[in-house]
């Protein structure tokens, strides 16, 4: 049963988000704000229009290239100007994102293009991103990739310093059947024939674990991408007279991002200041030389931030109009360290890819409640639901968070068996288990999934077990997650070795590289003679959760 027809009954409780297509969007900003800087990347800015008509080129040549409507084009970018022309290239076609994190093995990405059908992807011109890509991707479906080199994009003394200085880390490739540049594709200067979309068509697949660690494609429509969006307008609740400047230092290809610093900020007409990777000396920087009035973060951003910029030396986030936390719980003496080392006030959200991705948020303006993950976004329903019988529990007990609302997704790519196990009575199931309080505050206290959030990743302790079984003197493996100062959660890997046979930590931590990428890799792994089992003989993780409990509260 899907979520998303359920919109009559949100229609009747007020507000409801006008169905658009996300490049509404960019239309709407180009429109009215042509002028406005659009994209700031290391300084290097770009305009409303400029974007604009890059995305409306890049459309044009990617249409040449044979990508139509309902067609899956891959984005393996990092945040530059190529991601966010590229997305809404794509979309103008009627093609189908699949956002692929550039970190992800061979292994991850083979599967990831397989699943999806990609027939395209993009990719940036460093060598260690391209080689993957070009390992896997052919031989999975990938008929063109579409190379973006980053020298014309950055600064002039960047530029000249990644020509020169790093020739060894860029991609060699020869533009062929296989390979396009992305100045070459967008020469075509002939129109885009009219093609025919509408909001409830497939826009976006954003892959996530759920509870099996099998990738599953949550598919995304424009209606429930600007939806979310709107929700975040209606949200903010103030009007904004000058133009807001958001920094980008979360990754795109991540949908909090996604719906955050790229829809959320094309819908206001902000500049998108963007950050291809999280460094901390260079987000400080940045911050100073910007002056950011949005941001949006994880918790290893605000832990980094506090354990290593003295007070005297952290810039004044006082005036920022809003500072939201997500893809992970929001430790409250992380929150208010933070806040007192900044000035800023951190809103803590909730959600998840399934729902585009956010179905609660504390107020901007208005009371934030400690350890809560705050009301419904508006046009959403929370039910709390007795895991088993599937029946609506009354304020104040514990049950599994569900959700409704016009940003629930369609279902999963391909596997209507895992869409109806996901729903119930038309809600969409968390796995995640909660509380309402008697002013509707969402109080989240645990985890039906055995997913291990990462600094907003999710690593699926599966992955990390079967990568384990690789190595020959490996018997029993079990992957669960501690709690980390930094990330919220890390990995641990237990291990038993077949009798006879020996390996050290070490040893398995440096074969392990070769099967996970760097948030997948165990912060530590321990070797035992026994690993606890359930009475029908099942590897058994919650003993060892709760050893690990104990030994930490000790």
């Amino acid at each position: 049963m899907i979520a998303t027809d359920d919109a009559k009954s949100f229609e009747q409780k007020g507000w409801m988000p006008q169905e658009r297509l996300i490049t509404d969007l960019l239309d709407k900003a180009v429109e009215h704000h042509a002028e406005r800087i659009a994209l700031d990347f290391l300084s290097r800015t770009w305009t409303y229009g400029e974007v604009g008509r890059l995305a409306d080129r890049a459309a044009r040549g990617l249409y040449a290239l044979g990508l139509r409507k309902g067609d899956r084009f891959a984005l393996c970018l990092p945040n530059t100007p190529y991601f966010v022309v590229m997305y809404f290239a794509a979309l103008k076609i009627g093609a189908v994102i699949v956002n692929l994190n550039p970190m992800y093995t061979p292994r991850e990405m083979d599967h990831l293009i397989r699943d999806s059908g990609a027939r395209m992807i993009a990719v940036p011109d460093v060598a260690s991103i391209y080689a993957k890509v070009r390992e896997v991707g052919p031989a999975a479906g990938i008929e063109k990739i579409v190379m973006c080199p980053l020298a014309p994009i950055l600064p002039t003394l960047q530029s000249l310093g990644w020509r020169v200085l790093k020739r060894r880390e860029h991609a060699r490739y020869s533009e062929d059947d296989l390979h396009i540049g992305f100045f070459r594709l967008i020469e075509r200067k002939a129109d885009l024939p009219v093609i025919e979309r509408h909001p409830q068509d497939l826009a976006v697949l954003q892959y996530t674990g759920g509870t099996t660690g099998t990738p599953k494609g949550a598919m995304l429509s424009h209606a429930n991408l600007t939806a979310n969006s709107a929700q975040m307008l209606a949200h903010l609740g103030h009007a904004m007279s000058e133009q807001e400047r958001v920094l980008g230092v979360l990754p795109m290809f991540h949908v909090f991002a996604l719906t955050t610093v790229l829809n959320f900020s094309i819908e206001i007409a902000a500049e998108i200041v963007l950050l291809a990777r999280f460094d901390l000396k260079q987000m400080l920087a940045t911050i100073r030389r910007t002056k950011p009035t949005i941001m949006f973060g994880v918790p290893t951003i605000w832990v980094a931030m506090n354990n290593e910029v003295a007070p005297g030396e952290a810039p004044d986030l006082s005036h920022l109009s809003a500072c939201v936390s997500g893809g992970a719980p929001l430790p409250l003496d992380v929150r208010q360290a933070f806040e007192k080392l900044t000035g800023a006030i951190i809103t803590e959200g909730y959600g998840l890819s399934e729902a585009s991705p956010i179905i609660t948020c504390n107020p901007i303006n208005g009371r934030i409640k400690d350890n809560s993950c705050g009301p419904a976004f508006p046009a959403t329903i929370i039910e709390i639901r007795n895991p088993e019988s599937g029946e609506i529990l009354p304020t104040g007990e514990r049950g599994e968070v569900c959700a409704r609302g016009p940003q629930v997704m369609k279902g999963y790519w391909n596997r209507p068996e895992d869409t109806e196990k996901t729903f119930v009575e038309g809600a969409l199931r968390t796995g995640d288990i909660g509380y309402l309080d008697d002013e509707g505050y969402l109080f989240l206290v645990d985890r039906m999934k055995d997913v291990i959030l990462c600094g907003g990743f999710n690593v699926y302790p599966r992955v990390i077990e079967d990568a384990a079984y690789h190595h020959p003197a490996v018997e029993e493996a079990i992957a669960i997650g501690i709690p980390d100062a930094y990330r919220g959660q890390s990995p641990k890997l237990f291990i038993k070795l077949h009798a006879g046979m020996s390996a050290t930590p070490q040893e398995l931590l440096h074969f392990l590289g070769d099967y996970l990428n760097k948030i997948e890799i165990p912060k530590e792994v321990e070797i035992r003679d026994h690993l606890p089992r359930t009475l029908v003989g099942k590897l058994s993780k919650k003993e060892l959760v709760e050893e690990e409990r104990r030994k930490r509260e000790g």
